[in-house]
């Protein structure tokens, strides 16, 4: 069986940026550390604070994490950063992953609202990925960035990424002032589709007015509101919307936000169905190819009831610090889930294969 991580992380470095064209070496992000942060850094990017990037931890802090919440979230710096991309491979031999397919972080959160400035760190970042997988011997996929305040270059990069190993088109899911289901969106779905690449819509948030109405300081560390509702939401509108009729053959993947909302959505959008006089799907994750990766504390028999066992998967979050990573989730899903053999090997290879078209 061909294990597969659909969730996993790179953490952009300041060497993620020497992949800049000459002429836009003036958009370079710069990390900036405030005085009294000793663990936090911040990028900066044309002028702002911008973009995600967690507090660096030390091997204390991850054990002290590990210990605390009971998830491993341990991993070398050198690898999650891709400084060693031979260490990365060892430590998935070690978690008994044979792919990854890797997403970003830094544009969890919006970069900037100038188009130039967008295609210049896309680009950049699309071609870091493009080296990494070129050292990673197959085993390391990823989901590209695209440029969305330029469609045309949005596309270039679509098809420029497909030839150097993307298997996604990573979408978040508010983009600016748009979401997913906005028919300015539609061309990047047709290219999609004609290059059997899925849009893989990661937990994020493009609108830093929203960003900053969600953060709490009773929950600094929480992406609930920030990052998990707007992606479920984004799923409800996807089910509701004519894009599934319209682009027949394209693939979802949601992901990062937990599979145990599922149940809710299908009774939500059901009722709406039937309100509107439309025939409900019999499997509408089946019938409209979306997937979702699950967590091991996800009630996954309650919701393989609802979601089917075809159209689940799972991640591992790695590199990431946050409650959705558990570095060994693979091998604790198949130690805890008191599922069968032939639903595990659904959830670890067959679907994300599926999904990624791998």
């Amino acid at each position: 069986m061909l294990t597969i991580d659909a969730d996993a992380h790179v953490i952009e470095t300041e060497r993620t940026w020497d992949y800049l064209d000459p002429e836009d070496r003036k958009h370079r992000p710069v990390l900036v550390a405030p005085s009294g942060e000793s663990n936090r850094q911040y990028w900066l990017i044309d002028g702002k604070v911008r973009g995600f990037r967690f507090p660096t931890l030390t091997e204390m802090d991850m054990d002290e994490r590990t210990r605390r919440t009971g998830r491993d979230v341990r991993t070398p710096r050198e690898a999650r950063e891709m400084d060693d991309v031979e260490l990365r491979l060892q430590h998935m031999d070690r978690l008994g992953i044979d792919i990854q397919v890797l997403h970003n972080t830094i544009f969890i959160e919006q970069l900037t609202d100038r188009a130039e400035v967008d295609v210049a760190l896309c680009r950049s970042w699309n071609r870091w990925l493009a080296d990494i997988w070129k050292q990673g011997k197959g085993r390391l996929r990823w989901s590209m960035v695209p440029p969305l305040l330029s469609i045309p270059d949005a596309l270039a990069e679509i098809r420029t990424a497909r030839e150097n190993g993307a298997v996604a088109v990573l979408m978040r899911p508010v983009e600016g002032q748009r979401v997913l289901v906005d028919p300015y969106f539609y061309p990047i779905y047709e290219e999609a589709s004609r290059l059997d690449m899925p849009i893989a819509v990661h937990i994020a948030n493009g609108n830093s007015w929203l960003c900053d109405l969600w953060r709490s300081p009773h929950d600094p560390g929480s992406t609930f509101a920030l990052f998990r509702i707007p992606t479920v939401a984004a799923c409800h509108s996807l089910i509701m919307s004519e894009i599934p009729r319209l682009f027949p053959r394209l693939r979802w993947g949601f992901i990062e936000a937990s599979a145990q909302w599922i149940p809710w959505i299908v009774h939500e959008t059901r009722e709406r169905y039937d309100a509107q006089g439309r025939t409900f799907p019999e499997n509408v994750f089946r019938d409209y190819r979306i997937y979702v990766t699950c967590q091991t504390n996800d009630d996954l028999p309650y919701v393989l009831k609802y979601a089917g066992e075809d159209n689940i998967v799972i991640g591992t979050d790695y590199g990431h610090f946050d409650q959705s990573t558990e570095v060994d989730a693979i091998t604790v899903l198949k130690e805890r889930s008191g599922l069968s053999s032939s639903t595990l090997e659904r959830i670890l290879s067959t679907n994300p294969r599926a999904l990624y078209g791998l």
